[in-house]
């Protein structure tokens, strides 16, 4: 007839089979696997490079891009690498990091403190479940 003794739980006690097609109940296995994996969400760490003596224009720049990541679910790296002298001023960079972290408090939570290892200092920041506020348009938008 074309069915197939199948094997459904051998650890019960009896085992239990049954007679069906095997080539559909893969079928259907498979089929259930596809869409438990549609379900699933990778979240992506992204990493965003500053210098200790960010002009502003480029600083909002890459509050924007962290922005854009942190609303699609990614996390936010951000890496503040040191060059030379710039060591010895720590402490302009422990300042962009808390005023980075305070651009984007209202989607995102800092997720592990600023930490130095070596010549660069990193931060981790993940969304929040919080939606953002609505901001208002501009005068001639």
């Amino acid at each position: 007839m074309g069915l197939d003794l199948v094997e459904i739980a051998p650890t019960a006690k009896p085992p239990v089979a049954k007679i069906i097609d095997y080539g559909k109940l893969r079928y259907h296995q498979a089929k259930k696997e596809k869409e438990s994996k549609k379900a699933q969400v990778v979240i992506k760490v992204k990493e965003i490079k500053l210098k200790p003596n960010i002009d502003t224009h480029d600083f909002q720049t890459k509050v924007k891009h962290a922005r854009e990541f942190i609303l699609k679910g990614n996390k936010v790296r951000i890496s503040i690498m040191f060059r030379g002298r710039e060591m010895l001023h720590l402490d302009l960079g422990q300042k962009v990091v808390k005023q980075f972290c305070e651009e984007l408090e209202d989607i995102a939570v800092v997720e592990a403190p600023p930490k130095l290892l070596g010549r660069t200092m990193t931060t981790v920041l993940s969304p929040s479940g919080k939606k953002p506020k609505a901001t208002e348009k501009k005068v001639g938008e």
